[in-house]
């Protein structure tokens, strides 16, 4: 049984509490290499998050089911879908997404593509909570050294394009299985450092390759790995989830 949160907790300084997760859903095939959306799911509703951040979400509509998992994970869970700009690679087109309890401000998009590699992209999104805005961030990372320092770099540049928000969140697939290298250290110093929580492979994890971070008004009150039994086949990731907590507002 999963136990439902109370909306709208306070923190111990008074702020509201927010609770936001990351997810690579490995387009929904799980460490089975069962094609099981309804798994997928489950685990996000397990989750019980304000907001999530979706990595590998497919885009394609497969013939046995006619089956938009954009669609179908909003209408499982509730929440409202952001989709981002998908890719194409040899397995089809897949990206990132954002699900919600909030209503949606804006959306921008990030291009995150390097000459040579894969395409990438983030979704950059401002949320209306409590009549202020929160700025979230979705993205996954590439994965060679150098995609990611350029990436990492991009998304610094993108966060200090000033706006309306008072708090950040930037969460997602970061693929840095180095520990404390890479863009870690360039994220950890703009917005805080993010616990390292190993998240990859799910069934065995060794990895910390997903991360969220909280910067402005926000801050981590706590980080765990999400790691129920359907969790660990659903697919190769582990989910990440995390309770914010958004200081008053002035």
């Amino acid at each position: 049984m999963i136990r439902r949160r109370r909306r709208g907790a306070r923190g111990e300084a008074g702020g509201r509490v927010l609770v936001a997760a990351t997810y690579n859903i490995h387009s929904c095939v799980g460490v089975d290499r069962r094609y099981a959306p309804d798994r997928v799911a489950a685990v996000l509703r397990e989750l019980d998050a304000d907001i999530i951040g979706l990595q590998e979400i497919d885009a394609r509509r497969r013939r046995s089911r006619e089956l938009d998992q954009r669609g179908y994970l909003a209408d499982a869970t509730g929440l409202a879908i952001v989709p981002g700009s998908h890719s194409r690679d040899h397995r089809g087109r897949f990206g990132n997404a954002l699900l919600t309890r909030f209503p949606v401000r804006a959306v921008r998009h990030i291009d995150l593509s390097v000459a040579g590699y894969e395409p990438r992209g983030a979704i950059d999104v401002d949320l209306a909570v409590d009549g202020r805005v929160l700025r979230v961030i979705v993205t996954h990372l590439g994965l060679r050294a150098g995609e990611r320092r350029q990436q990492t770099q991009r998304l610094i540049e993108a966060l200090a394009v000033p706006g309306d928000a008072e708090a950040t969140l930037v969460m997602g697939d970061l693929n840095e299985w180095r520990g404390r290298r890479g863009g870690i250290p360039v994220l950890d110093r703009r917005l805080g450092r993010s616990p390292a929580r190993r998240t990859f492979p799910s069934w065995l994890p060794v990895l910390a390759l997903d991360r969220i971070y909280a910067g402005g008004a926000a801050s981590l009150r706590t980080v765990a790995v999400h790691r129920s039994a359907l969790a660990r086949i659903a697919s190769d990731h582990l989910p990440l989830r995390a309770g914010v907590e958004w200081a008053p507002g002035r």
